[in-house]
């Protein structure tokens, strides 16, 4: 046998094997989701919205809900402006298609103007929480979205002086 016939008989089981172990392998058939909350500027002190849950939906109806492994808290949504993100949850999910991504609300909300602070009251926020739809195919083993909280968009001063948080969500 010739030298070069022996370089390709060893060349091909070392190429073949190079390949397989390049390869990604998700047989667990899961995703690790992390789920970052930013916000566009805004003319106020503070915009505190508080954030007890975050789930998400792979089904189109309402059998799909995995919860998150959240950091409940108070976020000021001014802090997280100029591209600034904080990671607000994450978790293991099964691969496929995010259909909807859930916010629960706690009831400590609150907006700063002038010193001043105003409770921010949210319609359905704590009972159903604030959805949004989406149809997201997710990477294998990890993916992130980021959430745009709106406040610019979100907060609307009532006529009797109240304010209340209609949000406006979007991903990013």
């Amino acid at each position: 046998m010739t030298l070069r016939k022996i370089t390709w008989l060893l060349a091909i089981p070392i190429l073949s094997v190079l390949v397989y172990a390049c390869q990604k392998d998700n047989s667990s058939g899961s995703t690790t989701l992390r789920i970052r909350l930013t916000d566009n500027p805004y003319n106020a002190t503070e915009v505190n919205v508080d954030i007890r849950e975050v789930r998400v939906n792979i089904h189109d109806d309402s059998t799909g809900w995995i919860r998150l492994n959240t950091h409940a808290g108070v976020y000021n949504l001014l802090e997280l402006q100029n591209g600034i993100d904080t990671l607000l949850a994450q978790g293991i999910i099964p691969t496929g298609t995010l259909k909807e991504v859930r916010f629960v609300l706690g009831s400590d909300n609150s907006i700063v103007i002038d010193s001043i602070s105003y409770p921010l009251s949210i319609p359905s926020g704590s009972e159903s929480g604030l959805k949004i739809k989406l149809n997201k195919q997710l990477n294998v083993s990890l993916d992130s979205l980021i959430i745009d909280f709106d406040a610019a968009l979100s907060i609307l001063k009532t006529g009797a002086g109240d304010y209340k948080l209609k949000p406006v969500l979007k991903i990013k």
